[in-house]
């Protein structure tokens, strides 16, 4: 079926009209609707009432010129260019030179007038004209995009990009509603920007490709080979998304999208209630991989009355998915060099403070070993037995300080920049805090006396024998290091049906109200530890410790009157749990 163009023949000859029209007529290649006129006033009033795709204009009118009539229809009309044949009975040059000067598409003279010259005229007119506007809707829509694409890569915060991205496209679509949906690696994906607030939060359900795409039957090899490609949901609506693939039924939910496994969509129409939906994927690029990575969707929406979507729409959606998806990696790769840069430096935070305690808690001790060696080496003959036993024990006691000092700071540096794994086994707490506690009770002398005190049932706990060991060392040092004074310390253990609880409580200086909120971070002290030597890391390495076992540290302390420290512990780990380990 041909389609049908609009023609207005503006000339005073009645006989001349007639025959144009029946040259028109005959045209085995166009179909025409043609208008008539013969004067300039009733051309120009047609002209404002009804859309024309030709005119062909006499240059002779009884109310003024053709020249005259075509430049006012050019002021008034026209706002778009329409191709305009000009015709005369005269064959002047001068004339045809003005015409084409003023706009005109073509000039024919009438006296050499045939029906193949006159058909062959008007069809190239309407050529010319369809190629002139495509030409003109491209360029607009390229405008539009490049100006989209500018307001969206203006910011490289990702929350602000896919913010600018729905509002720009709902304008440049003229839709009710334009969404960014993105896919989480493990779990169902999310919408992440909505240019309407109130919105449903489930779109997308991921399953793994193996049995649910053997179910999908014949057509499965089919879909896969649409990976990443243009998905569209239109019903009753026809869609027209062409160059671009469609899958096939467009009245079934919307399709699958192999991308890093199954992921099924489903119907769009009966999650948000839409009448037209219009959804492209948003593909990063891979490290140079051929196969892009499929970050999320960019989906348009339409419910009030009935959309047909356009090849430009789809064109236009699917262009700015490109943008928005280098705007996306920009943003990314930001966010991954500020990352670095905040990591760089706790790094050299860290370096700093190293160095920090290292000059002022090895001085102490390394001025004592020093003194006690250079006693022993200038005056051995003169010292008696248990003298020199005296000045090795400081040598001993200084140096296994120091060497605890290391450790807590090889630890400190695994647990929060190695980020190694967590593995659990199955422990008797009760067997291995009395272990512990003997142990301690060996080191600690006279003055401090060692409570262990045990309530509930504490079978069935898994844990690191490893970290468990570190949150009992370094809790327990502390509260009998901060007691200098002696007095008891003691250890409760309270086993509960899904987790185990213990505190250490002691009666030492306490802690100041203002450093309790920092006191679990690595090199924090408490402002009335005087002379007391200490690193500031052992809380820190229980509390990563503990978060370790997915559990909870807290303290409570008055100054002058001593700490307790409660830690609980769930008896099962979480299923598949990814932490930090003991070495």
């Amino acid at each position: 079926m041909l389609d049908t163009w609009t023609l207005l023949i503006i000339d005073d000859c009645a006989a001349d009209r007639k025959i144009y029209r029946r040259y028109l007529l005959k045209d085995p290649h166009q179909s025409y609707q043609i208008l008539e006129a013969d004067c300039a006033e009733e051309g120009l009033a047609l002209c404002r009432k009804v859309r024309c795709d030709v005119i062909l204009l006499d240059f002779c009118l009884p109310d003024m010129s053709g020249l005259e009539l075509f430049d006012q229809m050019q002021q008034e009309i026209f706002k778009t260019s329409v191709p305009v044949i000009m015709l005369t009975g005269r064959g002047d040059e001068e004339i045809a030179v003005q015409v084409m000067k003023r706009g005109a598409l073509d000039y024919l003279v009438k006296h050499n007038l045939t029906q193949d010259v006159l058909q062959l005229a008007v069809r190239n007119a309407i050529k010319q004209s369809c190629l002139q506007a495509q030409l003109l809707k491209t360029q607009e829509r390229q405008r539009l995009i490049a100006t989209t694409a500018l307001r969206i890569r203006q910011s490289l915060n990702l929350g602000q990009i896919l913010n600018t991205a729905v509002a720009e496209v709902q304008q440049l679509l003229k839709c009710d509603r334009v969404m960014v949906y993105q896919f989480a690696p493990d779990t169902d994906g999310k919408i992440v920007a909505s240019s309407v607030e109130s919105y449903r939060t489930v779109l997308c359900d991921r399953v793994g490709a193996g049995k649910e795409a053997g179910e999908q039957g014949a057509g499965s090899r089919e879909q896969r080979k649409e990976r990443g490609k243009l998905i569209t949901h239109s019903p009753p609506c026809t869609l027209h998304p062409a160059p671009l693939p469609l899958l096939p039924n467009s009245q079934s939910p919307i399709p699958y999208i192999y991308e890093l496994g199954l992921c099924n969509c489903v119907n769009l129409k009966e999650q948000f209630n839409t009448k037209a939906n219009l959804v492209v994927p948003i593909n990063l690029s891979n490290n140079g991989n051929p196969t892009p990575k499929l970050w999320g969707l960019l989906i348009a929406h339409h419910n009030s009355g009935e959309r047909h979507w356009q090849t430009d729409d789809a064109e236009m959606l699917n262009e700015v998915s490109v943008q928005l998806a280098i705007a996306i990696q920009q943003a990314e790769l930001l966010a991954q060099t500020q990352a670095a840069l905040a990591k760089e430096k706790q790094l050299n935070v860290f370096k700093s403070q190293i160095i920090t305690t290292v000059s002022h808690e090895y001085r102490t001790p390394l001025t004592s070993i020093l003194a006690a060696a250079s006693t022993l080496v200038k005056h051995s003959q003169q010292l008696d037995e248990s003298k020199q036993e005296r000045f090795l024990g400081i040598i001993e006691q200084k140096a296994r300080y120091m060497s605890k000092l290391v450790d807590n700071m090889l630890l400190v540096n695994q647990l929060e920049l190695e980020k190694p794994k967590f593995q659990p086994i199955s422990v008797d707490l009760l067997q291995f805090f009395s272990d512990l506690l003997e142990q301690e009770r060996e080191t600690v002398g006279d003055r401090h006396e060692l409570i262990f005190k045990i309530t509930g049932n504490n079978h069935g706990f898994w844990g690191d024998r490893g970290l468990l060991q570190q949150i009992f060392i370094n809790l327990m040092s502390n509260a009998i290091k901060y007691s200098p004074d002696g007095g008891s310390v003691e250890f409760h253990l309270i086993g509960k049906e899904s987790e185990a609880i213990f505190y250490i409580k002691d009666g030492g200086i306490g802690i100041p109200m203002v450093d309790q909120e920092n006191l679990f971070q690595s090199f924090s002290r408490g402002s009335n530890v005087d002379t007391i030597p200490g690193t500031g890391l052992g809380l820190a390495i229980a509390k990563a410790c503990v978060e370790l076992h997915s559990g909870n540290i807290t303290l409570s302390s008055e100054v002058g009157q001593g700490t307790k420290i409660t830690v609980s512990l769930p008896k099962i780990c979480p299923t598949g749990q990814l932490s930090l380990s003991s070495t």
